[in-house]
């Protein structure tokens, strides 16, 4: 059987050609199956990081929370205790008018009764 020129060396080149290309496809399949085991460890890593940072709000907004409640509590205490000190002061000075009453109604009888 006669085979044209060239046949062997062209069916050896293909088949060389073959082989390069099934190991191509061979790694490229590995690369593939690698670039998914990454890209889902990718995932998972922003799923936790995600959760991370709803935590990290949750808590920061309940701080900011519990700081306002006591911020209004102490403006409360600090407007009660202001309003008792008004009050305390205003008795005081009150309590003084009478002393300055008495002292001038004392005075006043003296000078009526010729200065003693």
């Amino acid at each position: 059987m006669a085979t044209p020129d060239g046949l062997e060396a062209r069916v050896a080149a293909l088949e060389t050609q073959v082989a390069d290309l099934t190991e191509k496809v061979r790694y490229s399949a590995h690369d593939a199956a690698a670039a998914r085991v990454l890209a889902g460890g990718a995932d998972r890593d922003v799923t936790e990081i995600r959760a991370e940072i709803r935590d990290f709000r949750q808590a920061t907004t309940a701080s900011f929370n519990a700081m306002r409640e006591d911020l209004n509590d102490l403006r409360q205490e600090t407007a009660n205790g202001f309003l008792e000190i008004r009050g305390r002061l205003d008795a005081t000075a009150a309590g003084q008018q009478q002393i300055v009453a008495l002292l001038n109604r004392a005075l006043g009888e003296r000078d009526e009764s010729g200065g003693q």
